[in-house]
């Protein structure tokens, strides 16, 4: 008993200091204080500038529309990938494994700075397109799509392709009819990963976007640099809003996941 009640402690110290700056953020962002620290009445000031500044608003709907655009190439890219290294010989799947492990443990900046290098200096890519943004936040987010879909091809059964095939399914018609339907839950996974590695990352949008565009990250960090208070304070409603928003799909997904596996009980 008392060891469990020593643990429920230990969580409860790691959820508070986790969720804690997230939560004085949230309380902020309804008031009128002009930093945090300081006390302020209620006010939903914060909310009608996030909502009303053109100028947000169109760093928000930029930042949205890139985290989609990336987030269905690295899923193009990271599927055909696993799918492609699922079925290949032992030697060429374990260097597509190592290969694809750099991106991940690699320095996000080094990426960047070296996706800016390729295109920018060696293609002579313009950095006023989207091209050199989007294909590094792809080559950013494709390996963790890839991580993603590999174990969900590992759990498949593989007999089912091979039935297709020995039925008269083209190998395109049997990949499209029977592993993909497989494989859509990694696929999913994968896709919303990508979503928020895009929203997250600073140091290759800093290095690849055209200069009039900023994404959510590379704007708050220019933002907390200036001496407009209402922009900063704007970002803290932001930052809540992003907050509730995950909390909201996190909590739909255990729902969604606790019913799946109440069905599959019942069945």
């Amino acid at each position: 008993m008392k060891k469990k009640s020593f643990l429920l402690f230990i969580l409860v110290i790691a959820l508070l200091l986790i969720y804690s700056p997230i939560l004085i953020l949230a309380v902020y962002s309804f008031t009128d204080a002009t930093s945090i620290g300081f006390s302020g009445g209620f006010s939903l000031q914060n909310y009608v500038t996030l909502f009303t500044t053109p100028e947000l608003s169109d760093m928000i709907w930029g930042t949205v529309a890139l985290a989609f655009a990336v987030a269905v190439i690295s899923t193009v890219l990271g599927t055909c990938g696993a799918i492609g290294a699922f079925y290949s010989k032992k030697r060429p799947q374990a260097l597509i494994a190592v290969v694809n492990q750099i991106p991940v443990i690699n320095a996000d900046v080094v990426t960047g700075f070296s996706v800016c290098i390729l295109l920018v200096a060696v293609f002579g890519m313009s950095k006023d397109t989207f091209f050199p943004l989007i294909a590094g936040q792809a080559a950013l987010c494709a390996p963790f799509v890839y991580l993603s879909v590999l174990p969900k091809l590992s759990q498949m059964d593989p007999s089912i392709y091979e039935a297709a095939l020995d039925l008269g399914a083209s190998p395109a018609y049997a990949l499209r009819k029977v592993v993909i339907p497989q494989i859509m839950p990694g696929i999913i996974s994968g896709f919303a990963m990508a979503i928020t590695l895009s929203l997250d990352d600073y140091f290759v949008a800093t290095y690849t976007k055209p200069a009039t565009f900023d994404t959510v990250s590379t704007y708050v960090v220019n933002a907390t640099r200036g001496s407009q208070t209402s922009i900063k304070t704007a970002l803290w409603a932001l930052s809540t809003i992003i907050f509730l928003i995950v909390l909201l799909i996190a909590l739909l997904g255990n729902v969604k996941k606790k019913e799946g596996r109440k069905a599959g009980a019942e069945q």
